[in-house]
């Protein structure tokens, strides 16, 4: 199935998809399994992504597997861009048509000294307000103004509306650390089936996809 921007996207019946990205600049291949068990399998060549990508597994309950090379000898922009990207489109195929399932998540995350509180809707209309202040420019060699650029990305390709907001925190590896730890729960919570909803779609419109 083609998806635009370089991608393609292989899809099944149990919630799984995998993204293909390639350009001059990546070549990105990303699975996400939403109902998983937290396996997370993570080369993206950025070190600090990979421990976020395995937070978002653990905490999340999915299964991801990030497969990433880029030109990070210039910096990790461009692949860090594309992972987003990749990701976003998997979460949006993998979801399917959203029948059934709950569309809303809010959580806050606690790590030591931070607090960050996030609220999404698996909408179909992409939205990012983030409030993050992070005391310093790099968490080891990750530059922390890729940390909203990462959540942009994601949410242009998922059709997420989400909000991330920093309650308190000095630390920008626990600031950054309590914001994935937080999505992932939201972002389960949203994914998660409705029994109620017997397969239905959560919008009185009738669609959570802009197609």
């Amino acid at each position: 199935m083609a998806t635009g921007n370089g991608a393609t996207a292989t899809t099944n019946s149990q919630r799984t998809a995998t993204v293909k990205r390639v350009t001059k600049e990546t070549n990105i291949e990303v699975t996400i399994g939403i109902d998983g068990t937290g396996i997370c399998n993570s080369k993206s060549q950025i070190p600090f992504l990979d421990h976020m990508m395995d937070q978002l597994a653990s905490h999340g309950l999915f299964d991801v597997t990030v497969k990433a090379q880029g030109d990070t000898w210039i910096d990790d922009h461009h692949t860090n861009e594309d992972i987003a990207l990749a990701l976003g489109s998997a979460l949006a195929q993998a979801l399917g048509d959203r029948k059934g399932i709950h569309r809303f998540g809010d959580f806050t995350a606690p790590l030591d000294e931070a607090l960050v509180h996030v609220v999404l809707d698996l909408s179909g209309r992409p939205h990012l307000s983030c409030d993050l202040n992070l005391p310093t420019e790099r968490i080891g060699s990750y530059e922390t103004q890729l940390v909203e650029h990462f959540f942009q990305s994601l949410v242009n390709t998922s059709g997420m509306t989400l909000h991330i907001r920093q309650l308190a925190g000095k630390n920008s590896h626990h600031i950054v650390e309590a914001t994935f730890k937080a999505f992932a729960r939201a972002l389960r919570i949203a994914c998660e089936t409705d029994p109620r909803r017997a397969g239905s779609i959560a919008s009185s419109k009738g669609v959570l996809t802009q197609q």
